[in-house]
């Protein structure tokens, strides 16, 4: 085991709410990355990992850890989930792609920087997906669907065939 954490990658996680417990269960799972810790406004450890500081540290951080994972849901707005996108690639930061081993994901799709693809996720042949999404739990997302950039497909949605989503879209559960 302790071969295998040195060989993985640091990762940071922005935000300790709900969403950030989601991406800390996928991560621990898939055993791609280590959680280096958390940037957050909370002082205590979170689920056991550190907390680093706020946004203001992040520079500090970048030259311990270049990956990071935006850990704040969008089921009201997109607007935050986007400042901190930019501002993290504005650092330098790598915002790689997140996802669930135990999701179907077609090898003949594409997916962006900054996306995450949640537990029991499918994804079909030819599907785009941008930058910055949420791909909760359960979501089928079929053949030749389309989805922009900084968008939550929420916990078991389904986007038919053909589907197009624009940017900054929140798709409800269901």
């Amino acid at each position: 085991y302790y071969k295998q954490k040195y060989k993985m990658k640091k990762i940071i996680i922005i935000g300790c709410g709900g969403h950030a417990n989601s991406c800390i269960e996928v991560l621990e799972t898939e055993k791609k990355f280590l959680i280096f810790g958390l940037i957050c406004k909370s002082k205590k450890k979170y689920l056991g990992y550190k907390i680093l500081g706020d946004d203001k540290k992040l520079k500090l951080i970048k030259k311990k850890c270049k990956n990071a994972l935006i850990g704040i849901g969008q089921i009201q707005n997109y607007k935050k989930r986007l400042k901190l996108f930019n501002l993290l690639k504005k650092e330098g930061f790598n915002l790689p792609t997140i996802i669930s081993k135990y999701s179907i994901v077609s090898k003949k799709s594409k997916i962006l920087e900054g996306t995450i693809v949640m537990k029991g996720v499918i994804i079909n042949k030819n599907v785009e997906i941008g930058r910055n999404c949420i791909i909760n739990t359960g979501a089928i997302i079929e053949h030749d669907a389309k989805i922009g950039s900084n968008c939550h497909v929420s916990t078991g949605a389904i986007l038919n065939g053909g589907s197009t989503i624009g940017n900054n879209c929140f798709i409800g559960s269901g």
